[in-house]
């Protein structure tokens, strides 16, 4: 076997590569195709093209994929330009796109809409509207330096309210890096914060013109702002997530000027002098209405026998005071009810008053106990006296008294005789004495 012949997969994938590489019609490819796969990354971004019939595997790269203005979501229909090759570690060939626009929409005009629901949900245009000073001493203006909207601006600021300062805040107002200026420009104005009102703006252009007033960082910028905001952006037909957010929207740098100042300064001056003219009259009208209702009260009885103000209340006073002389008298009856009542308790519980308690018991004890000795002696003297009638009623020597004996042999009593035998000594006993005698013959029955 020749090994000569075989290719290693590493050899027939560079080959394959430089087929891709060299090929013309794959160095600029137009694609349409459905997003799949796609999770949005930090960095570069993965995912796959795919239409019906088929799917290829597609790479874009951080700098390219920044320069989108929309944001790309997971089943989109997109349009990419890129160029086809082969990627050796997996053996697959993707495209690596260098630009990428929405199927059917506009990427601008599908990043504003997104960006604008996104701002919405959050409640960004819904917020409280600050309201316009009418007699601003400072405005801030946030545009390009050398354009027509500073110049607009000035010159109606100076024939309407010439008193008003106008500061330019210069920016860029065009491009990738306008909207982080614009928004740095309208933070400085807040830092300073001597400024009574904010206009920001540009001339009319085309929606890339005017792109950078649709970028997050300026909504954010605005909606932060502490001063009230005039969004002045491009013409009247122009809407921008700036006009959305700012506290008041001007049609044309013009515009914007004059909502910022009140009207003209003469004619300030002549409404001024009628306020004045009214405002005299409706005090001399009041300081009239006001004398004739002091002379009505000086002619009122309060005034003319001033000591009707306080009769009333002088009685009151002595009825209250009474209350409180009787008040105060039952207060202290009652507290001295209560001293008695209390004193009575303490004797009662006093240590002496105790001890008189417990003698006095002692006494009525000793005299129980004594009675009751007494009784206790005379009822056992009744009972010792019943138990002698008893006992002499019951004695042997009362029945021995009327003739009857007992006998006894070794000092035993005999009650049967059938316990005697013949020639046994016994002792016959007598109520007057005894006597000895000896058995001479048994007989039982």
């Amino acid at each position: 076997m020749d090994r000569s012949q075989y290719l290693t997969v590493s050899e027939l994938t560079k080959y394959l590569k430089m087929k891709f590489d060299r090929d013309p019609y794959l160095h600029t490819v137009y694609l349409t195709g459905e997003l799949s796969n796609f999770r949005l990354r930090q960095k570069h971004q993965y995912f796959s093209l795919k239409d019906d019939n088929a799917v290829i595997d597609a790479v874009m790269f951080e700098h390219q994929f920044r320069k989108i203005k929309f944001t790309p979501e997971q089943g989109m229909k997109v349009c990419v330009v890129g160029h086809v090759s082969l990627y050796e570690k997996s053996g697959r060939y993707q495209i690596y796109i260098d630009r990428m626009e929405p199927d059917g929409l506009g990427s601008l005009y599908l990043a504003f809409e997104q960006l604008k629901k996104k701002l919405s949900a959050e409640g960004l245009f819904s917020l409280p509207k600050k309201q316009i000073p009418m007699f601003p001493k400072r405005i801030a203006v946030v545009t390009s330096i050398d354009g027509a909207v500073i110049r607009d601006i000035n010159t109606t600021v100076r024939r309407r309210y010439p008193i008003a300062q106008v500061v330019l805040y210069p920016t860029v107002v065009q491009g990738d890096k306008a909207a982080a200026d614009i928004a740095r420009q309208i933070n400085r104005a807040n830092d300073r914060g001597d400024f009574d009102t904010l206009i920001i703006g540009r001339g009319g252009g085309s929606m890339e013109d005017l792109w950078p007033f649709n970028e997050e960082v300026v909504a954010r910028a605005i909606a932060n702002s502490k001063i009230p905001v005039i969004s002045s952006v491009g013409h009247e037909t122009d809407t921008t997530i700036a006009d959305l957010v700012a506290d008041q929207r001007a049609a044309t740098p013009t515009a914007a000027a004059e909502l910022a100042t009140p009207v003209k300064l003469n004619d300030i001056l002549l409404t001024i002098k009628d306020d004045q003219n009214r405002l005299l009259n409706t005090m001399r009208t009041k300081i009239n209405f006001d004398r004739q209702q002091l002379n009505k009260q000086l002619q009122s009885y309060i005034f003319q026998q001033p000591t009707r103000l306080y009769e009333n209340y002088a009685q009151k006073v002595d009825q209250l005071t009474q209350q409180l002389g009787q008040t105060a008298q039952n207060k202290m009856q009652e507290m001295r009810m209560n001293v008695e009542r209390l004193s009575g308790r303490l004797t009662a519980a006093s240590p002496l008053h105790r001890v008189q308690q417990q003698e006095q018991l002692v006494k009525q004890l000793q005299k129980q106990l004594v009675t009751a000795s007494l009784a206790n002696q005379n009822e056992k003297r009744q009972q010792v006296t019943s138990l002698i009638k008893q006992l002499d009623s019951l004695s042997p020597l009362k029945i021995m008294s009327r003739g009857y004996t007992y006998i006894t042999s070794d000092e035993k009593v005999v009650n049967h005789a059938s316990q005697l035998t013949v020639g046994q000594n016994v002792h016959l006993h007598f109520d007057d004495g005894e006597v000895q005698a000896e058995i001479k013959k048994v007989k039982e029955h």
